[in-house]
């Protein structure tokens, strides 16, 4: 499984509850397609540059997930055509797992 990472612009207008159901169905469908939710970060309501569909803001949501390559384009699918969703972008997250604490030394 590789390690991917999602941001949903949802629509405030279709949202009741800041988009708490929201993730709590993308972390089912997850689990539902055998990947594993590794964290659900609510960035709140944010004012966009310039209008989507008329919208003038949007809630913002950023996943963080474990899953196999070829249930992504299902995932995509699911969300293609949802009237929730404003704007969505899925990509594989090449983070680096663990950071070093210590500084290099210096080689001489």
């Amino acid at each position: 499984m590789k390690k991917y990472e999602a941001v949903f612009i949802l629509d405030i207008r279709k949202v009741d509850d800041e988009g708490e159901a929201f993730s709590k169905d993308f972390a089912a469908l997850i689990d539902a397609l055998g990947g594993k939710l590794t964290a659900a970060v609510s960035m709140g309501r944010k004012q966009f540059t310039y209008d989507i569909n008329k919208r003038k803001a949007g809630i913002y949501w950023n996943f963080f997930f474990e899953l196999a390559p070829s249930k992504v384009i299902e995932l995509k699918d699911k969300f293609r055509l949802n009237e929730k969703v404003l704007r969505n972008l899925i990509i594989i997250d090449e983070r680096p797992a663990a950071l070093p604490t210590e500084p290099a030394s210096e080689v001489e």
